[in-house]
């Protein structure tokens, strides 16, 4: 299988499959190509997906009809196509005639003359065709109507940013491990090897690297002195503010980004890492053990506590919620196409139940970090602000610093803002009873 054919079944999967395009990429048959092929595909499916309303959108313009069930292959052929054509540096002829190739792989060979017509008309016909869709925002933007229209209700000021950013390619951001060394260390020895990355102020772990590279290419990654993590993510271990000894409970911890990065902050926690995914749960532990760090791993679902609390009260929770992922578009554009609106109203009982079921077990005093990476208010400050109407011990903490924006609960980071994902934040304090 070459690389176009498999990029090709890449797309199809998460388009007509509504696969992971994480998932996806993980596949035997991309695996088995160069790294450099690997890389080409990878490329190409994230930028055919980030721009697939406005890809749509052409192809609607240049075919007479749509494509059959049994040939949306092609379809997703022609989408490549004309990715190429439009956001890459490949040679027009070349884009073309690798594309019609690709149908004679398939079998598929009447595709060719297609596939041949639909590219170099819009090659003659680009400037007016896109003029045309443009004037469709879901389009321009490339951004389902439903994500538009929520947007526009939450941010009227900013929905234009935050589209805008979300199509952008995300940067690249380093969490340096500063139980092993300082991030001027690293950072010295990233130069030693001609690749540069810059700090951010806000986050005293971070460095953002000029390029993309492959974690094999940094050095120190596999003795653990630096874990790939966004700026935004790294901010929750911070704001957490734990103290020596404590008991800590990460409740969806999985991948354990924010679990090591605890553990890297603060000494000797007794911290336990929960997630009810099996598989993802392995993930915890492989950082854990790449880091040199240690905490106890838990499979289990959060809200069900009586599957897996012991009786001790935690002193600190953070609770990272499943959400619409709204805020990290820019490193997962299939988001687009596999969140759905209806799946905000799910999302938002599962919240609930999070908060009702693990408030509990947070001992009087203790601190609770509520955490998404969404842009949607629904999941965010409304949600938190129900949660304290309806817990009297429930005491709002206020985070004061010099990223995001301020609200009525909580502080709001919107994608691209100082560089960082979209996460939202809000920090709860446990009241202690009275006598």
């Amino acid at each position: 299988m070459n690389s176009r054919i498999a990029a090709m079944h890449a797309l199809h999967r998460v388009i007509y499959r509504s696969e992971s395009l994480t998932d996806v990429l993980q596949q035997a048959a991309i695996n088995k190509l160069p790294v450099r092929d690997q890389a080409w595909v990878r490329n190409l499916c994230f930028g055919s997906l980030r721009w697939h309303g406005r890809l749509g959108a052409i192809l609607r313009e240049m075919l007479t009809k749509p494509l059959k069930k049994a040939d949306k292959d092609i379809e997703c052929l022609l989408r490549l196509g004309l990715y190429q054509l439009l956001y890459q540096r490949t040679p027009d002829h070349a884009a073309v005639n690798e594309t019609v190739a690709a149908t004679r792989q398939l079998k598929k060979a009447w595709a060719g003359a297609l596939i041949n017509g639909v590219l170099r008309r819009f090659l003659r016909e680009k400037e007016e065709v896109l003029a045309k869709i443009d004037l469709l925002e879901t389009a321009r933007y490339s951004f389902p109507p439903w994500l538009t229209e929520r947007l526009k209700t939450a941010w009227p000021d900013n929905w234009q940013d935050i589209m805008q950013a979300s199509n952008q390619q995300a940067p690249m951001v380093l969490r340096v491990n500063q139980r092993q060394l300082s991030r001027a260390a690293y950072q010295h020895k990233l130069q030693s090897q001609a690749l540069t990355a810059h700090e951010l102020s806000a986050v005293p772990s971070a460095l953002v690297m000029e390029q993309a590279r492959p974690v094999s290419e940094l050095p120190g990654f596999a003795e653990g002195e630096v874990a790939v993590q966004d700026s935004a993510a790294q901010l929750a271990a911070l704001l957490l503010r734990c103290e020596s000894g404590q008991r800590v409970l990460d409740a969806c911890a999985a991948p354990g980004g924010k679990t090591c990065h605890l553990l890297e902050c603060y000494d000797e926690l007794a911290l336990l890492a929960l997630d009810s995914n099996q598989r993802r749960s392995l993930q915890i532990a492989e950082n854990l053990q790449r880091l040199q760090l240690s905490a106890k791993i838990g499979v289990a679902d959060a809200a069900d506590t009586a599957t897996w609390w012991d009786g001790h009260l935690f002193d600190r929770i953070l609770l990272d919620a499943p959400c619409s992922a709204t805020g990290v578009i820019r490193r997962h554009p299939d988001i687009k196409l596999l969140r759905k609106d209806r799946d905000i109203a799910n999302l938002q009982q599962q919240q609930r139940a999070l908060l009702s079921a693990l408030w509990p077990v947070l001992q009087p005093g203790g601190l609770l970090l509520y955490v998404t990476c969404s842009v949607l208010p629904e999941e965010n400050n409304q949600q938190v602000s129900d949660f304290l109407r309806a817990t009297p011990d429930a005491e709002h903490q206020p985070i004061e610093a010099d990223w995001g924006y301020k609200l009525s609960v909580g502080r709001q980071i919107l994608p691209g803002s100082q560089g960082m994902d979209g996460f939202y934040y809000a920090l709860l304090k446990k009241t202690m009873p009275e006598n």
